[in-house]
């Protein structure tokens, strides 16, 4: 058993490293690095297409797709002009800092504004795997339970946002999206919520709002340490 803790911590301790070190990169240049991260089917490809289109000629992006096979989601999100890359884990339930390192060429440029990293669907290895990212963002979609926060608290608490989906849907299924924000705020006090249709448009706005704004803000600070 300790010989399994001890690798476990050693493999953490080099992604804790390595993730530092791509937060600098990112620090150095005023790039916006983004974690998405939901379960298997929450919406995050749909959503990362909808952010793309509205962001198409208003920042360099560029994007990191994590799945366990296939090239599918890859596929879709390169429809929209920007530089984009995916990630086969061959089973591994999570993106480790080593993995973005080693596929980041391809995607990365001089001017680049905003990586956003799409990770495995899991709610549970990705959250404990650091990136080197300024923010993890976490979906919840409407059939899914309200009580997710409380079943897997380490995500909602290490995140900056909570985007729930599919909210159309709301009314068809039981769940209550008020409870489902009361519970992710118990949490995390400071925890952003955004309500989303990707199939609506409706509450895409405010989403794409924050997040130009936190690339602005990046890039502000970068700035001003020159």
């Amino acid at each position: 058993m300790s010989v399994k803790v001890d690798v476990q911590q050693k493999v953490l301790h080099e992604n804790s490293r390595l993730a530092e070190e791509l937060r600098q990169r990112w620090q150095r240049r005023g790039v916006f690095c983004l974690n998405v991260i939901s379960s298997p089917g929450a919406g995050k490809t749909t959503l990362l297409e909808r952010t793309l289109e509205r962001l198409a000629g208003r920042l360099k992006a560029a994007v990191l797709v994590g799945d366990l096979q296939t090239e599918n989601d890859a596929r879709r999100l390169s429809r929209y002009g920007f530089p984009v890359r995916q990630i086969i884990t061959g089973g591994t339930c999570h993106l480790e800092a080593r993995m973005i390192t080693d596929h980041l060429a391809a995607v990365d440029q001089p001017d680049l504004d905003l990586l956003i990293i799409e990770n495995v669907g899991n709610l549970v290895c990705p959250s404990s795997y650091d990136l080197g990212e300024d923010a993890k963002v976490v979906l919840l979609s409407t059939v899914e339970g309200d009580d997710k926060p409380l079943k897997y608290p380490g995500i909602f608490r290490r995140s900056r946002a909570v985007v729930f989906t599919k909210t159309d849907l709301l009314g068809l299924t039981d769940f209550d999206i008020e409870r489902a924000e009361a519970n992710a705020r118990s949490l995390n006090p400071e925890i952003r919520s955004f309500r989303v249709s990707n199939r609506t448009g409706e509450g895409l706005d405010g989403w794409i709002s924050w997040l130009t704004d936190e690339v602005a803000k990046k890039r502000s600070q970068a700035t001003q340490r020159e």
